[in-house]
């Protein structure tokens, strides 16, 4: 789950983290008040989506080298002017594709002065089970450019969890950042409560970009971006208030409610499989026979008849879908309650595109002869390569 600049620095707040004050507003009549509530001299007026790049975007509709999603001021007239021009519209950024996000929320924060720019996130590397530190002094919009053209200038590091963090952890931040003295002491200050943070909330990536050097001489966190790991947020019931809904496709958001695995893509072939490994398998076949998968979908190991039925109707609500791929293999998953589950979502939502069946294992026999009792018009397939065959030529036959 992803949260807002805005609430990802109330949350580095409450660690005793350093951010700049700001006030976030939804209308652009709160953006005077909230001007002065800062009190300037300089402002910061930054759209707040769930994509990174917002400053180098662009307003679609708006006109060639047009200012950003990030804009510094020195005026409360501009303060409102810029809160008109960007609250409602869609923003386009490297991360967002051409579709864009609108632009819902600003954040209006106080001015900083910066004397260098660092970048500083933290993940969970999958290859040692830890928590890693990735730091580099270069920091800013172009840390892509910097990871691709010059990877000597980034160092990572692991944090031992029997440990935790340590006092080395944070020499070797203030190392990598070229800090000493006072400012290497918090840079080490900083690696703590960003560690804490990060534990204490379950966290799967932390990214601050740009760490900032303050002209008087400190650090402070600049921006922030973080997102939660989804499986511990029953944990924590103050981060999921934070969720804004706006900012997902809403057949994800309809997923989540049935403890479906569900990423919706651009392709035109919907799948419905249960396992990660055998749904991963299915998109890579459809592509490998020229068609693009529509969604990710795991219905996993123990779906009922009703999370099946509730999978397909997510399915054919997408426009995009122009036809249906089941792959099940049934070990724990039983053939019959997937045969089932489809057929009661055909007759609640209609079938209108083709729908190929592959099922195998558990009670296979049972779920072929439901399907094939149904007088539904599905495709039978043999196994997976037959099945991507079939789905692909009847997406392509129109």
């Amino acid at each position: 789950m992803n949260i807002h600049e805005y609430q990802a620095k109330a949350v580095l707040k409450e660690f005793g983290l350093p951010v700049s004050k700001g006030v976030a507003i939804f209308k652009p009549e709160e953006a005077e008040a909230a001007a002065k509530e800062l009190g300037g001299p300089v402002w910061v007026v930054k759209s707040q989506i769930h994509a990174g790049g917002r400053g180098k975007g662009t307003f679609k509709g708006a006109p060639a080298g047009a200012k950003g999603g990030v804009r510094v001021t020195k005026s409360i007239d501009e303060v409102k002017q810029f809160a008109g021009e960007m609250l409602g519209q869609t923003l386009v950024t490297i991360q967002t594709g051409e579709a864009g996000k609108q632009v819902n929320r600003l954040y209006i924060e106080e001015g900083a002065q910066i004397a260098a720019e660092f970048y500083l996130s933290m993940l969970v590397d999958r290859e040692t089970g830890q928590v890693a530190f990735v730091v580099s002094t270069e920091g800013g919009m172009d840390i892509e450019t910097v990871a691709h053209d010059t990877p000597e200038k980034i160092v990572t590091f692991s944090v031992d969890p029997a440990t935790g963090i340590m006092p080395h952890h944070g020499r070797a931040v203030a190392k990598a950042l070229g800090l000493t003295g006072p400012q290497a002491k918090e840079a080490a200050d900083l690696t703590n409560k960003l560690y804490a943070a990060f534990t204490a909330k379950d966290m799967s990536m932390l990214e601050i970009n740009p760490l900032v050097l303050t002209g008087d001489g400190h650090l402070k966190c600049l921006d922030a971006k973080i997102s939660f790991d989804s499986n511990a947020l029953y944990r924590h019931p103050d981060i999921v208030a934070l969720r804004d809904e706006t900012e997902e496709d809403a057949k994800e958001i309809e997923a989540s409610k049935y403890d479906l695995a569900y990423i919706a893509l651009d392709g035109t072939i919907g799948c419905m499989v249960n396992g990660a490994g055998l749904a991963m398998a299915t998109l890579d076949i459809i592509k490998l026979y020229g068609e693009e998968p529509a969604n990710f979908l795991d219905v996993g190991g123990g779906a009922t008849e009703e999370k099946v039925t509730a999978a397909f109707k997510i399915i054919t609500a997408d426009p995009q879908v122009k036809g249906i791929l089941v792959n099940i293999f049934g070990g724990i998953m039983k053939c019959d309650v997937i045969a089932r589950g489809v057929i009661a979502a055909v007759k609640a939502v209609g079938l209108e595109v083709p729908l190929v069946v592959r099922l195998e294992g558990t009670n296979v026999e049972e779920g072929k002869a439901i399907i094939s009792g149904s007088g539904l018009n599905v495709i039978p397939a043999d196994d997976l390569d037959d099945a991507a065959q079939k789905i692909v030529a009847a997406v392509k036959k129109g």
